[in-house]
């Protein structure tokens, strides 16, 4: 959930200097519109990462605005009078009413994710929590509020730094407390439990933007522009006056992308390749003969720009597996009898038993991706993509698969070459046609989609693992040597015995 906030997003202070009068003076003109039309409230939760500048945000947004139609809320510890009320009763209490806007700072989200992260609510418990709340704001959207969700983030080193840097201010020294240090020991099970929250909660009618809390001006200008983009849907000046107009998930204002952040550059001499491929290969084909991996099925997808490496790869993989226990489902455009039912149909149907392995050469992730660049179904139908399919690979993990999802990245100049070679050589002819040509003028609109993809559903159960490499020997390996991994660490810890 929290890739593309860890890439050291930037933006100029100048540049910053010059676009902050303008987004201040539009957040206000939107916010009295609100007021004035007076049919639909605002609420901004605010969370995140301590240091990250939850705090910061807040008081920028009463300056950017007219604090007298803003009602800012801090949760602290439960009083004796909420304690016996139910949970939601102390944020009933401060929702705004229609025109009005409310910040709630830390909101119903921070229980029940410290209570999780310091062993006072088991799973289950946390798991109905988050049900409870995802329910509760469905009802907020149907009845017209118009919610925006912050996440502000921050790596472990960046907030190590952060919190060193404060101490060492006078003036901001106060900032850092004992306990801020004592929270940061459980950094690591914090976001492990924040990522598994987030994904369960953002929902198309109401999703989470993670914003990177690293640069002050970049954390300002991002979150100044979204909350603007929601106003402005909620009193009908942008494009799409409802809620969804706010779900899009907003492009990097600094134009930074989760693909461009990757080293394209590694490369292995063919000798090393050979010798690491025959390593490997052996490896993968043991691994798939291991009795304990019977109590398993292997998920391999595949997804990746066209002319990525995909085929080449899987061959690679194929090789190494026993023809009678896998099979390679490639995916094209569905099929009228596929439109006529539910969206992952056609991919319900070719889910491995135990002992099993299904090489999907492109998936179910379509519809975050083709569908929705090229338009193919509703906004709101990939939005909701993401939790669907998180959802269904859950499944597939609780019934004892192995998830193993790779995106064959490559850059732009790569593609290029390789279309022209595949062009030029007469039995590569059929690898590439005129929709590669138009795919490849939508790159920006893909490289955007893929960012989104990998935030959204990289989980703990299937996380993605990006190979980025313009050398197709060294991604070869990579996915092998992943593969192999993943495996290993699945029957190895014997963490799934299957199902009883």
């Amino acid at each position: 959930m929290f890739e593309s906030a860890e890439i050291g997003h930037r933006i100029d202070r100048k540049d910053y200097k010059q676009r902050e009068p303008e987004l201040r003076a539009a957040l206000l003109d939107a916010q009295y519109a609100l007021l004035a039309q007076a049919k639909r409230p605002l609420v901004i939760l605010v969370n995140g990462v301590d240091g990250a500048g939850k705090g910061e945000t807040v008081n920028l947004f009463n300056e950017w605005m007219d604090p007298r139609h803003i009602r800012t809320e801090a949760f602290g510890p439960w009083s004796e009078d909420e304690r016996q009320r139910p949970e939601m009763f102390r944020f009933w209490q401060v929702l705004p009413a229609k025109g009005r806007i409310g910040i709630l700072f830390g909101s119903w989200y921070t229980d029940p994710i410290l209570a999780h992260v310091m062993g006072q609510e088991k799973k289950a418990r946390f798991g109905q929590r988050l049900e409870e709340i995802r329910q509760f704001e469905r009802m907020l959207v149907a009845e017209g509020t118009v919610l925006v969700k912050f996440w502000f983030h921050l790596s472990k080193p960046a907030a190590r730094d952060r919190f060193r840097m404060l101490e060492r201010d006078p003036k901001n020294a106060w900032r850092v407390t004992k306990d801020d240090w004592e929270r940061f020991k459980h950094y690591d099970e914090f976001i492990t439990v924040c990522e598994h929250a987030l994904r369960k909660t953002s929902t198309g009618e109401a999703p989470w933007l993670v914003v990177e809390g690293a640069d002050p001006a970049y954390r300002s200008l991002t979150a100044g522009q979204h909350l603007l983009h929601a106003l402005q849907a909620a009193v009908g000046e942008a494009p799409k006056a409802d809620a969804a107009a706010v779900a899009v998930p907003p492009a990097a204002i600094d134009g930074k992308t989760l693909l461009a952040s990757f080293d394209y550059t590694r490369a292995l001499p063919r000798k090393k390749y050979e010798n690491e491929l025959e390593s490997l290969q052996a490896r993968l084909a043991n691994l798939s003969r291991d009795p304990r991996l019977a109590r398993h099925s292997l998920v391999v997808v595949f997804e990746g720009m066209d002319a990525g490496g995909k085929g080449s790869t899987i061959r690679r993989v194929t090789q190494a597996l026993d023809a009678r226990h896998y099979r390679v489902v490639p995916v094209a455009a569905p099929t009228d009898e596929e439109r006529a039912q539910p969206y992952l149909w056609r991919f319900w149907r070719h889910v491995p038993r135990l002992g099993h392995t299904a090489i999907f050469d492109r998936s179910w992730y379509g519809r975050v991706l083709v569908e929705r660049v090229e338009k193919f179904c509703s906004e709101a139908d990939w939005m909701r993509g993401y939790d669907e399919i998180n959802s269904f690979e859950e499944q597939l993990a609780r019934a004892g698969a192995i998830v193993v999802k790779f995106w064959m990245a490559i850059t732009p100049d790569e593609q290029l070459r390789r279309f022209e070679e595949r062009k030029a050589t007469p039995h590569k002819h059929f690898k590439i046609t005129d929709e590669d040509w138009r795919n490849r003028k939508k790159w920006p609109l893909y490289e955007r989609a893929v960012g989104d993809m990998v935030d959204r559903t990289s989980s703990d159960v299937a996380p993605w693992h990006i190979v980025g490499s313009d050398d197709k020997l060294f991604s070869r390996i990579e996915v092998l040597r992943h593969l192999c991994e993943r495996i290993e660490v699945t029957i190895g810890n014997g963490a799934h015995q299957g199902r009883k």
